[in-house]
Formats: C-alpha cells, sequence, structure tokens
C-alpha cells in the first residue's frame, strides 16, 4: 500500500486553493462570455433577416397624421355647459 500524502499546509495550501478559486471564476466568465456572445450573434441573424425580408416587402407606407381638433377655450367650455 503506498503512503498517504498529506494535504498541503501553511502558505502552500492556501496558493492552492487560490489557484483553484481563480481558475474556477476564469472559467465561469468564459462560460458566460461564450453564452452571451451567441445570443448575440442569433440576436443579430434575427435582426439582419427581418431586415432583408422587410428590404424585400418594399418602402414602408408613409403614415399621415390625422388633424388634432382645436383646442377650446375656458370660455367655449363655460359656453357649451349652459347650453
Amino acid at each position: 500500500m503506498p503512503p498517504l500524502r498529506k494535504p498541503p499546509t501553511g502558505q502552500a495550501n492556501r496558493d492552492t486553493q487560490h489557484d483553484r478559486r481563480t481558475e474556477l471564476v476564469r472559467d465561469m466568465i468564459a462560460r458566460e462570455n461564450a453564452h452571451s456572445d451567441a445570443k448575440t450573434a442569433k440576436l443579430r441573424a434575427l435582426r439582419l433577416a427581418k431586415e432583408a425580408e422587410d428590404l424585400a416587402a418594399g418602402p414602408a407606407p408613409v403614415a399621415v397624421k390625422p388633424r388634432r381638433a382645436p383646442a377650446k377655450t375656458a370660455k367655449t367650455a363655460k359656453t357649451a355647459k349652459k347650453s
């Protein structure tokens, strides 16, 4: 049977733990960045496809704003209530 190895103690143990934690955090950040990049690429592809579809459909019709009714003045509003 091989002799049992003692876990590192003191400064060596702290350095090892620090290195492990640092590596875990870097891996987590890399995964999040990859996920974000994939999401961005997907949304960009959807946007470009929509823009191409809109270009193929032709120019959008220009909407005409309806005219607003003239604003009632305070004098007109009082006269309207009396009638």
